[in-house]
């Protein structure tokens, strides 16, 4: 299976909620720097239980002067995102899409909500994001909300603990796309972790 391609008909992983404080170096950090040109974006990523559908994550993905993943007590764990306190730096699309396919599996699939901001916004939430960590086992959400109500225009989002309660608000803004990510592997995501592991390192 190709784990490079969003799938959207089939389910996900469990991103879980335990970050160590860890601190990448400057030179491997600025090497891993990744920019997109064009409108800047923010999106929202929710792991959903495929039979519940209740939340068990929460991550945002914030395209500004560089693109991160602000993933707090995240367990995303590679060679090419290297990490600060929950922001994994380098997130090209082609990596964002791994960071989604580790968590779509059987039993998790992912839905990605997106706004576009002005480039001030996003500059802010990458500062808020960078400030922020390393967040505690379980705050995934709470830490999520807490950054995006601090932003002009997403006053409205509530601080809360809860990823569906995030989405929910998220859904509520002006312009925002929806899309659900699934995938049909095994639930252990230890398998998808060395799948794509084995994809990253054949890639080099």
């Amino acid at each position: 299976m190709d784990r490079r391609r969003f799938v959207i008909a089939f389910p996900l992983a469990l991103s879980g909620c335990a970050a160590p404080m860890v601190w990448a170096p400057d030179d491997v950090v600025s090497k891993a720097v990744y920019k997109a040109a064009g409108p800047k974006h923010l999106t929202l990523y929710t792991m959903k239980n495929t039979g519940s559908d209740n939340g068990a994550h929460s991550a945002l993905l914030i395209n500004a002067s560089q693109r991160v993943i602000f993933d707090p007590a995240g367990s995303w764990q590679q060679q090419q995102m290297p990490e600060r306190n929950d922001v994994l730096f380098g997130a090209s699309p082609a990596l964002e899409q791994y960071y989604v396919s580790f968590h779509a599996r059987v039993t998790y699939y992912v839905v990605g909500q997106t706004v576009s901001v002005e480039d001030d916004i996003a500059e802010r939430a990458l500062a808020l994001a960078l400030d922020a960590g390393p967040a505690p086992q379980g705050s995934c959400s709470r830490f999520t909300s807490r950054l995006l109500r601090q932003l002009p225009g997403f006053e409205g989002i509530r601080q809360t603990w809860f990823p569906n309660k995030l989405s929910d608000d998220f859904a509520s803004l002006p312009g925002v796309s929806y899309r659900e990510y699934r995938e049909n592997d095994e639930d252990d995501k230890s398998v998808a972790a060395r799948q794509i592991r084995a994809a990253l390192e054949a890639e080099k």
